[in-house]
């Protein structure tokens, strides 16, 4: 049986005088290619006089991009989203033949389109520790997968703030 739930999200601003402001966007919607069943979806902008113009960013995400014609004493945006929250098999998925085992080199015209997610922006002495102890033998990618997430889940620990609604996460 599957589990519905529903997430509300409301940021309100409020200033002491009339205030011009700039356009914004907003990525404040699921992705489209998301496998979790959007039942509903709901993006409110306030003050109600606005012009929005919904775009996609070079990864296929919604933005909703607003502009504000008038000044204004706030600025409130809710969001609302009902998620049908199914049982997804996370290894419904194909695995190219050179990528079936651990490690695995892409193809060189693969390699070159996806140059954006494979360049290095972190590069910290604890996540380099971390990094140093990863069992890199070979295995399946499944299993590799499984391993370097369970890994990930052992060795990350949570500092809860006290603000309402953060956290950060670091490694030990």
């Amino acid at each position: 049986m599957a589990i519905r739930v529903a997430i509300n999200h409301k940021t309100a601003y409020h200033y002491d005088r009339f205030v011009s402001l700039s356009p914004h966007i907003f990525r404040l919607r699921p992705a489209v290619h998301s496998r979790t069943h959007i039942e509903a979806y709901s993006f409110k902008v306030f003050p109600e006089n606005h012009f929005i113009n919904w775009q996609q960013d070079p990864f296929g995400n919604y933005q909703a991009r607003v502009v504000f014609p008038e000044k204004t004493k706030e600025l409130r945006i809710e969001v609302e989203v009902i998620a049908n929250m199914t049982v997804i098999n996370p290894f419904d998925f194909f695995v190219e033949e050179y990528a079936e085992n651990f490690p695995f080199h892409y193809k060189e015209q693969l390699k070159g389109e996806l140059i954006p997610y494979l360049e290095i922006k972190e590069d910290g002495p604890l996540l380099n520790k971390w990094m140093e102890g990863l069992d890199r033998s070979k295995k399946t990618i499944n299993d590799f997968l499984v391993y370097i997430n369970r890994k990930l889940s052992q060795d990350i620990n949570y500092n809860i703030r006290r603000n309402t609604g953060s956290c950060t996460g670091f490694l030990p």
